[in-house]
């Protein structure tokens, strides 16, 4: 059975025991989350579109982790006028182990 649900605008295909990585939510670790817009649901042989959301189903999960992503470096350059600049960006995200899909 796997699912398909939005969040933090964008789309994941989940299933039981999956960790997924979202954009960063509120919640510490170990706390419950559910994600309620499940946009598709499959259990084997039978799929469910939803029109825009799948009614009745929810997908339960648990807080594994609260991190940051690996640094992104952006350079800026104009050639000939000595003008570099070299920044970083860590971007949030949160880490979640799907426990269960209710339909």
């Amino acid at each position: 059975m796997y699912a398909v649900v939005a969040t933090g605008g964008k789309q994941y295909k989940v299933a039981e025991g999956d960790i997924l990585r979202v954009e960063k939510l509120a919640g510490e670790v170990g706390s419950a989350i559910a994600f309620d817009k499940v946009l598709l649901l499959s259990d084997g042989e039978n799929v469910k579109v939803g029109q825009p959301e799948v009614a009745g189903v929810t997908v339960h999960g648990q807080i594994v982790a609260q991190a940051k992503n690996k640094k992104v470096l952006v350079f800026k350059f104009k050639r000939r006028k000595g003008y570099r600049r070299k920044l970083g960006h860590r971007q949030p995200y949160t880490a979640v182990r799907i426990e269960r899909i209710e339909a």
